[in-house]
């Protein structure tokens, strides 16, 4: 027994195949707590929880980002580069505008932190992580009471040690994403952003895969990724990232498999 189901901003669909017949079923979602939705047509469709394979869209993400729903998330890196991502790349429009229009930064300044710990090209330590700045990180942190926290140290790909301390004194219950997990690459500006928006829906994303994970014991619950594969529930809301194109990449997996 499989069943698909894909939350959207209006409507929760399902689409249920018992081994004999297939069925459909639509309900109203339900933003706030996306999971009362998917339970609510579970039940009304009066689908057997046990053995149940569940494969699941979502554009929970996608909607966050784009109505700029996210948690409050604060981004830490080095020192001097605390403007990395209201300055992004040169590629924009109008380029050769002396007076282009702001677009309004994703991090507010005040919620950017800068530390020590910086790595340079070649993996050497340019300036430790020392035990001072980790004492001030952590009152800064306590200080603004963020839900997530976004770590993003130049060249953390090469050894995340400095990353991995700091990940330590962030407080219990706040979610944090680390650049050198996330995205272990170059390109400081495409790692600090994906690090960023991980964090700034990662405990949406989780919150409710949990919350469905409970209510649908039994059964077992993977989640599309932008990619079209697929990943067990209970590992996805840490790399929610991953999720921000579920919904219309489950829609292109589906539209592959028909035209195959």
């Amino acid at each position: 027994m499989i069943l698909g189901v894909d939350t959207g901003g209006t409507f929760t669909d399902f689409v249920y195949w018992d081994g004999e017949q297939l069925h459909i079923h639509k309900v109203l979602s339900t933003p706030d707590a996306p999971e009362r939705a998917i339970l609510q047509g579970i039940a009304e469709m009066e689908v057997p929880l046990q053995g149940l394979t569940v494969v699941h869209g979502s554009t929970v993400a996608t909607n966050a980002v784009l109505e700029g729903k996210g948690v409050r998330t604060l981004f830490i890196t080095n020192r001097g580069f605390g403007d990395l991502l209201t300055i992004g790349r040169q590629a924009r429009e109008e380029l050769y505008n002396l007076q282009p229009k702001l677009v309004p930064p994703p991090v507010p300044f005040e919620d950017c932190l800068e530390t020590g710990g910086r790595i340079g090209a070649d993996g050497v330590t340019v300036e430790p992580l020392s035990e001072a700045d980790l004492e001030q990180l952590k009152g800064e942190i306590e200080q603004r009471n963020p839900d997530a926290v976004a770590i993003n140290l130049l060249f953390s790909f090469l050894d995340s040690e400095a990353e991995r301390r700091i990940e330590s004194i962030v407080p219990q219950g706040v979610f944090v994403s680390r650049s050198s997990k996330v995205l272990p690459e170059y390109r400081e500006y495409e790692r600090g952003i994906t690090t960023w928006l991980n964090s700034y829906v990662g405990p949406l994303v989780e919150g409710y895969l949990e919350r469905l994970a409970q209510g649908a014991a039994g059964a077992q619950i993977s989640v599309m990724q932008s990619s079209g594969s697929t990943i067990a529930a209970s590992h996805a809301g840490g790399d929610s990232v991953h999720m921000l194109l579920s919904g219309p990449a489950g829609g292109l997996a589906a539209a592959h498999f028909m035209g195959a």
